[in-house]
């Protein structure tokens, strides 16, 4: 990671970049008196550059690269920074039921009114809106859908969230390192190990600590364990919203046999708190690896058998087959990562592209197609549990012995400014964390990324021109986090 930091000027000079498409944007995030924007230059790599702003503003990088503009809109609702020139200047977190305005530089909610939220206008003969949400028939995390719609046809999808918004940011400032990585580990339940990996290894490269090499494989053992369980649920889900029941069932053994096999290896179905700075927390038993190596390979066999019957099915393809299209150029421009992205064309995987223990060395496909429909991106969860049963195979086959955890310094010395880093593929996509110590070991600052934050837009832009009973087609062929994304 390339740390500098920059004028207005620079930052200018950085949104132009994003503009021009030379680099992609990765995070933006703030502190009380600054700016923080992190990209990947395919020159340089990744680069996270920072920005004072004793005026309590700084250009609007929205202005000129709109993949931006929600996290704009979060650093005015969190830290009350202004992004000078933004082109929508509307709360994005901030309900207006906060007993404070920006928690961060908190000011009372009653000397400082919320900002009025009104839907953007659509206009034209037969325009009508279709509210959905907050609450929904399933139980599912709240987010509101604001359709507007001429007959059955979407002509916009507006959306809005925060609705699960916890302040786990806040949460995270003065945490010690346990406390810090647990809480990791909840900010999406569904990806509680990427989000661990990522800030286990964003707290080892700031502190220096090396993880023993029996514990990097075990870790990649978890970390596809949950890719796996995940996009099986998808997959059935998705099927079950275009009334194909069969496939739900089956992918509903399958992922919780995957679910099981996790509490037998690692004590907890999710795996939850089995990854922290240093290693893992949990050790694998010889005759769990040999029950796990066996299923994969029955799973597998009766994965491929279901895979054939989805392709077989007319009914189901004529009903994800050109659904819900997301161009390759807009997965570019938003740096769309996970199935979102690789159906649509961007060859994007982090295990790859931005190695990581125990990923760094391996050769492993990364399937990538174009359509970038509803059919599609079933397809990428197809193919990437196929790579992951090859992947767990070759941890578990390999799997060194050794110790599982590295020591910890404890105080934690000279850690005044410490930063760390880390990209980890989670099954939605890249997640991002970056954090900074204070002097007392603690953390000063963490921001965790969700790959949904440059997904969900997506969705808006895929529903338009479908049909209203394909949004929830589309909405489980994306499944964005509402979760992670609500911070």
């Amino acid at each position: 990671m390339i740390k500098k930091e920059v004028n207005r000027e620079g930052w200018e000079q950085i949104a132009d970049g994003l503009a021009a498409k030379t680099s992609t944007l990765l995070g933006l995030w703030a502190e009380r008196e600054c700016v923080h924007i992190c990209i990947h230059d395919p020159a340089t790599g990744v680069s996270v550059a920072t920005l004072q702003t004793p005026d309590k503003s700084y250009p609007s990088v929205a202005r000129k690269h709109l993949p931006a503009l929600r996290m704009e809109r979060a650093i005015a609702d969190l830290f009350g920074l202004k992004a000078e020139g933004s082109p929508d200047r509307r709360p994005w977190l901030d309900h207006g039921k906060w007993p404070v305005r920006t928690p961060f530089v908190p000011v009372p909610a009653s000397t400082t009114p919320a900002l009025a939220y009104t839907f953007l206008p659509v206009e034209g003969e037969g325009i009508h809106q279709i509210p959905v949400g907050p609450i929904h028939a399933g139980i599912i995390e709240p987010g509101h859908f604001r359709f507007s719609a001429n007959g059955e046809t979407v002509v916009r999808l507006e959306e809005r969230l925060g609705y699960v918004h916890k302040g786990i940011e806040k949460l995270f400032e003065g945490a010690d390192l346990a406390t810090a990585a647990k809480l990791a580990g909840r900010i999406s339940g569904d990806s509680t190990v990427a989000y661990a990996f990522a800030f286990a290894l964003a707290a080892e490269a700031a502190l220096d600590i090396k993880v023993p090499p029996r514990a990097q494989d075990l870790r990649g053992i978890m970390a596809e364990l949950e890719r796996i369980a995940n996009h099986f649920g998808d997959i059935g889900a998705i099927c079950n919203d275009a009334s194909f029941s069969l496939m739900h069932a089956h992918c509903g053994i399958l992922r919780e046999e995957t679910l099981q096999h996790a509490d037998a290896c690692f004590g907890y179905r999710l795996m939850m708190d089995r990854i922290v700075p240093g290693g893992v927390t949990a050790d694998l038993g010889a005759a769990e690896a040999v029950r796990l190596l066996d299923w994969t390979d029955s799973a597998e066999k009766r994965f491929d058998e279901l895979m054939q019957m989805y392709e077989d099915t007319a009914s189901i393809k004529n009903r994800t087959n050109t659904t819900g299209i997301v161009s390759e150029e807009l997965v570019q421009l938003y740096g769309a990562g996970g199935y979102v992205g690789r159906a649509s064309g961007r060859r994007f995987d982090a295990r790859h592209h931005a190695p990581y223990p125990p990923y760094d060395g391996l050769e492993f496909d990364i399937p990538v197609l174009k359509a970038g429909d509803v059919n599609t991106r079933l397809w990428i969860r197809a193919y990437e549990i196929k790579q992951s049963f090859i992947l767990i195979r070759t941890f578990v086959q390999r799997l060194p012995q050794g110790k599982i955890m590295a020591t910890l310094p404890s105080p934690v010395p000279s850690s005044e400014g410490r930063e760390g880093m880390a990209q980890v593929e989670g099954f939605r996509g890249d997640i991002l964390v970056w954090l900074r110590f204070a002097g007392d070991g603690r953390i000063a600052r963490c921001y965790p990324r969700d790959p949904s934050w440059f997904q969900w837009p997506l969705l808006e832009v895929a529903v338009k021109g479908n049909i209203v009973a394909d949004f929830p087609l589309c909405n489980k062929s994306f499944n964005c986090s509402y979760s992670g994304h609500d911070l």
